[in-house]
């Protein structure tokens, strides 16, 4: 299990009401995630956090660490506040489109595997707010655009249900699938957030089952929460078998990506809260490669429910 860490949660990171944590530079950044033992990689945002290619390069390979991913960032800037992929102003899709590709040069350039955006602007909070149908294509099209350059850096794009948006346009799997359907281009998948997938009502497990199925590969971030709101709590905290399951199906599958921490300390010691969310997905992962995942399946097939019942409470639960 290789395990990383979206590098902006460590240092300030604010909401409505407060901020929390001090600034952070890179440097110190990477220093935290080298304390944190079972985590070797990062999630970098771009631009905001990335410098100069060549020197983050240097840096990482002193720092002894991997780059898990390169994370576009197109929501942060004003005139992306109501939207970017999806905007009728042909300037501003191009503008976010072009953001997505140097985030490709970047990850060209330091070796990271993939680039990962979450477009959480795109969508709408009042009806008939939005073309429904112009917006759609819109986004097709500008994604097919930055999954067409530099293909050998796949494109993984992140769905949730809301937030920035009322409503985002990419706010299910399925729906994501069907995006991706239409963009078709090999050279993408899904990021697969834990709480995003609660947030939507689905069961994260079947969402594994769901990308499989359809042929669309995927990224997951790992985190927890109420199913209320995105909290980004320690993984496992509050959904102790729903991270179960979703870790069963991932060894089912081979994932071999990184589990990347998208959870915020806010109020807690960063090093502490993300040294206790990399123990709680070891202890997890453990408990998954312990199991007879084909003895499960079995009785699956058989719907012999109260047989993996008793598994779950033995094996799992362990009482």
């Amino acid at each position: 299990m290789k395990q990383s860490i979206i590098t902006a949660f460590l240092g300030r990171t604010q909401d409505r009401f407060s901020e929390y944590q001090k600034p952070t530079e890179l440097r110190e950044r990477l220093s935290m995630v080298q304390q944190i033992d079972g985590v070797t990689g990062i999630e970098i945002v771009y631009p905001y956090e990335t410098g100069e290619a060549a020197e983050t390069k240097v840096l990482m390979a002193e720092m002894g660490l991997e780059f898990a991913a390169v994370n576009a960032n197109i929501k942060k800037e004003t005139k992306w506040v109501p939207g970017a992929l999806s905007r009728p102003d042909a300037s501003l899709r191009q503008q976010a489109v072009e953001v997505i590709k140097q985030a490709k040069d970047y990850a060209e350039a330091v070796g990271a595997p993939l680039v990962t955006c979450c477009p959480l602007s795109d969508g709408f909070d009042n009806l008939f707010q939005v073309d429904y149908p112009k917006a759609w294509k819109y986004m097709i099209d500008s994604v097919a655009e930055a999954a067409d350059y530099l293909p050998e850096i796949p494109l993984f794009i992140e769905y949730k249900i809301n937030e920035t948006r009322v409503n985002c346009h990419l706010d299910t799997c399925a729906k994501t699938i069907v995006f991706l359907k239409e963009v078709q281009n090999s050279a993408t998948g899904i990021t697969i957030d834990f709480g995003h997938s609660l947030l939507a009502k689905e069961n994260p497990a079947q969402v594994l089952a769901l990308c499989e199925q359809s042929n669309i590969d995927y990224y997951l971030h790992t985190n927890d929460n109420d199913w209320q709101f995105d909290w980004d709590l320690i993984g496992g905290s509050r959904n102790f078998l729903h991270t179960v399951e979703f870790f069963f199906y991932a060894k089912e599958f081979g994932y071999d990506k990184f589990f990347t921490a998208d959870a915020s300390p806010r109020i807690f010691d960063m090093v502490s809260f993300f040294t206790e969310h990399a123990e709680m997905n070891k202890a997890i992962w453990n408990i998954v490669e312990k199991m007879d995942r084909d003895k499960y399946r079995r009785l699956m097939h058989e719907e012999k429910y109260m047989d993996l019942m008793k598994l779950v409470r033995k094996e799992i639960y362990r009482l």
